[in-house]
């Protein structure tokens, strides 16, 4: 039995003063042994979260795979490592599509984020072309089996899949619960063809994608949708409340 995984994704929002506000109102909520819960963060807001969380789990948003060097803007493993991050967002479809991130930096960076203990919490997903074309599949299959490269099968139980596809993410229009499913299951599948069963049921998978308080419910009934990665709802803390209590 996987422990369900659900995430906030805030992306290029909030201040500290707005983190701090947002973890007093929702951390007392999520305490619970069910699962986790919790949000990746601005790397701003990384300290003043870390600090407020006591239930909530705090991933950064993205990383580099080097340890130092000259990377201007950039933030490595070693920096979130101090700060004491335990999770952390890699491959997000914008990263992919805005910043040049590529199936195989993303594995370097999640390689280098086991390498110090942090979960990597990894993102594919297909373009609404890509999915009008009938392609899922083989996007599915080429970013995972880019992505998880040369992943050893004993890490996957310290890695979380989230299943995007591009044409719902922030578009209002989500996945029905039967493409999620059907897709997530792709995932797991695909998995199994990389490095077995073993590892394939211990990999936890995320739906994300215009995921919200009245449709979460029947997305987390579904047996290989193991938590959500969440963009738009997670930021008011009312709706990120009302997900967690309805799926504790």
């Amino acid at each position: 039995m996987r422990d369900i995984i659900i995430v906030g994704n805030w992306k290029m929002n909030k201040n500290n003063a707005e983190t701090k506000a947002f973890f007093e109102a929702v951390d007392p909520v999520a305490k619970t042994n069910k699962g986790l819960y919790g949000v990746g963060v601005p790397f701003t807001d990384l300290k003043t979260a870390l600090d407020e969380a006591k239930n909530l789990i705090v991933a950064a948003e993205n990383v580099h795979f080097e340890d130092s060097g000259a990377f201007t803007g950039e933030v490595s493993v070693p920096m979130l490592e101090e700060l004491g991050v335990k999770y952390c967002i890699v491959g997000h479809s914008e990263r992919r599509q805005m910043f040049g991130d590529t199936d195989e930096t993303v594995n370097k960076k999640a390689k280098k984020l086991l390498a110090a203990g942090i979960t990597p919490i990894l993102c594919i997903g297909e373009t609404e072309a890509e999915y009008d074309a009938g392609k899922t599949k083989d996007v599915i299959t080429s970013q995972l089996n880019g992505s998880l490269k040369d992943i050893p099968a004993e890490e996957y139980k310290n890695i979380v899949i989230a299943y995007e596809p591009i044409w719902a993410i922030g578009t209002g229009k989500s996945a029905s619960v039967e493409i999620a499913e059907n897709c997530c299951k792709l995932v797991r599948d695909v998995v199994k063809d990389m490095v077995g069963e073993a590892a394939a049921d211990a990999v936890r998978i995320q739906y994300g994608g215009s995921v919200k308080p009245g449709n979460i419910v029947e997305y987390m009934a579904q047996e290989d949708i193991d938590g959500a990665l969440i963009g738009g709802a997670s930021l008011k803390p009312d709706s990120f409340i009302e997900i967690i209590e309805k799926t504790k």
